[in-house]
């Protein structure tokens, strides 16, 4: 049983998945630190305020706070465009690009490599 174990665990898709997650934690509080420094003080200047945590109500002393859900959906929407925005309208891209065949042009060599290379058919003329 412990080495069947080792196996589970040596397989290069546990690892390929530990790594994915820990990069997307990572990416994460990028994304959250984009949606909190950036897009929710422009929700804030056009709705008065950033978050929409203060609306409540309350039935028999039970106090109802849905304006947490609704900060929380709006944080997820713009959670969610950003990354359409930033990651995956970028990646489609690049990925039709390499089913199209479309490969970048290679720069142009610098012309001590043009000269370099004059050089040496030259000699070898």
């Amino acid at each position: 049983m412990v080495k069947e174990f080792k196996e589970f665990v040596s397989r290069g898709n546990l690892i390929e998945i530990a790594v994915g997650l820990v990069m997307a934690l990572a990416f994460k509080a990028v994304v959250d630190a984009f949606v909190a420094g950036i897009v929710m003080p422009i929700v804030g200047a056009l709705f008065g305020e950033p978050s929409f945590d203060a609306l409540t109500f309350t039935i028999n002393d039970s106090v109802f706070l849905y304006g947490t859900v609704i900060t929380q959906l709006v944080t997820f929407a713009l959670v969610a465009l950003a990354l359409f925005l930033f990651v995956v309208k970028p990646f489609n891209a690049w990925q039709a690009r390499q089913a199209s065949g479309e490969e970048e042009a290679p720069a142009a060599p610098a012309e001590d490599i043009v000269l370099l290379r004059e050089i040496r058919d030259a000699l070898n003329r």
